[in-house]
């Protein structure tokens, strides 16, 4: 039978299993704990964490995976040398991976293919600080190169003052830092795709981001007002990526739109969470297409098939039991997706997808759907 191994227990490894099942693939999932998102859905589970060289080698025991992922970038290199030592492909490779671990070698690479970013420099006094924001208007995003995710690890800054503490804890062995500049956007943007070992690359519709609070509130896909040129440009950079690094799986290339040009601002090299509109929405799932391509399978078509389709996140309110939400749901047709996971202010705990013909219809179905479902209350 065939088998894949993944890492994480959280709600993208939970979101791979309906797929993994629908092909006839055994999902094993190592997890934090029996009781995670993922646990509650996987085929097969191992307890531990991913520096845990017992559960590792439990996770990769025989029947042998054909291949181990990840649903996040935190992957210690013991990991990578016990799949190598037992045989089972890591995909994507750990060579690929250290550009969405390190912000700082991720610029570096990119720098060096010539692709589009907002202007950078690495940070490790205020006096470097100060100089990046006499340049770049006296503003800037103070980042850390290993660790960040949701808006943590990210600081804007307008004083050198402002990065003292962290400057103080990269001194002290902390994550290094890097200073870009704070770009004027017109929106953000994602591109994804996926490509497998024999380098065969499929790419969804761009869609368009909305952030609040540094976490994904909304994605609508395609991204309204798409140009095919657009399209081509966010395409181009994303399949140069995928290539160049050697990517297996899926790639998520979040980015900055400023008029027709584009600047890449982060990576993510597993399913993503602008790609969970494409379970109801994309003739291909991000997760049954991850699962192809780490297995080397041939990658399915990722035709939008409606002209708007809205993803509006769940964060936790004041509901604590959210499928008590259910008979009250406002919407027949809305997907809603719960992740098994505490409430917690914030929190990502489910997702809601609506299809339709106009965004600001659909966007508002999506809105007090989420809302509902959070704590019954208004968008």
């Amino acid at each position: 039978m065939t088998r894949v191994a993944v890492v994480g227990g959280g709600q993208l490894a939970r979101m791979m299993a309906p797929a993994a099942t629908a092909m006839g693939v055994t999902l094993r999932v190592l997890v934090e704990s029996a009781d995670v998102s993922a646990a509650l859905a996987a085929h097969e589970t191992v307890v531990g964490l991913p520096g845990d060289d017992e559960a590792v080698r439990a996770l990769l025991a025989e029947p042998r995976p054909d291949a181990v992922t990840w649903e996040h970038e935190h992957i210690p290199d013991s990991l990578f040398a016990i799949a190598d030592e037992l045989g089972v492909p890591s995909r994507p490779g750990r060579e690929a991976l250290l550009y969405a671990r390190d912000k700082i070698a991720m610029r570096e690479r990119l720098d060096a293919l010539g692709l589009p970013s907002p202007a950078w420099r690495v940070v490790e006094t205020e006096d470097d600080v100060a100089d990046f924001l006499s340049v770049h208007g006296g503003a800037g995003v103070l980042k850390t190169a290993r660790g960040g995710y949701d808006g943590k690890g990210v600081r804007i800054v307008r004083h050198p003052a402002d990065a003292s503490d962290w400057l103080a804890a990269a001194a002290d062995g902390g994550p290094r830092l890097l200073i870009e500049e704070k770009v004027a956007y017109d929106r953000e943007v994602a591109m994804q795709v996926a490509r497998r070992p024999q380098g065969e690359v499929r790419a969804w519709p761009l869609v368009e981001s909305i952030q609040r609070d540094g976490v994904c509130s909304e994605v609508i896909a395609p991204a309204p007002e798409l140009t095919p040129e657009l399209q081509h440009e966010a395409e181009r950079i994303a399949r140069l990526i995928a290539t160049e690094l050697d990517v297996t799986g899926a790639l998520a290339v979040e980015m900055f739109q400023v008029g027709g040009r584009l600047l890449i601002n982060e990576l993510a090299m597993r399913p993503h969470n602008s790609g969970h509109w494409t379970i109801e929405g994309a003739v291909t799932s991000q997760f049954e297409q991850h699962l192809r391509a780490v297995l080397d399978w041939p990658l399915g078509g990722t035709a939008a098939l409606a002209p708007v389709t809205v993803m509006a996140n769940v964060l936790g309110g004041a509901r604590e039991d959210l499928l008590g939400a259910w008979p009250g749901v406002p919407d027949a047709d809305a997907k809603v997706h719960l992740y098994g996971k505490g409430v917690r202010a914030g929190r990502k705990v489910g997702h809601v997808t609506l299809m339709g013909d106009a965004v600001d219809a659909t966007r508002k179905r999506a809105a007090e759907v989420a809302a509902w479902i959070r704590d019954g209350g208004d968008a």
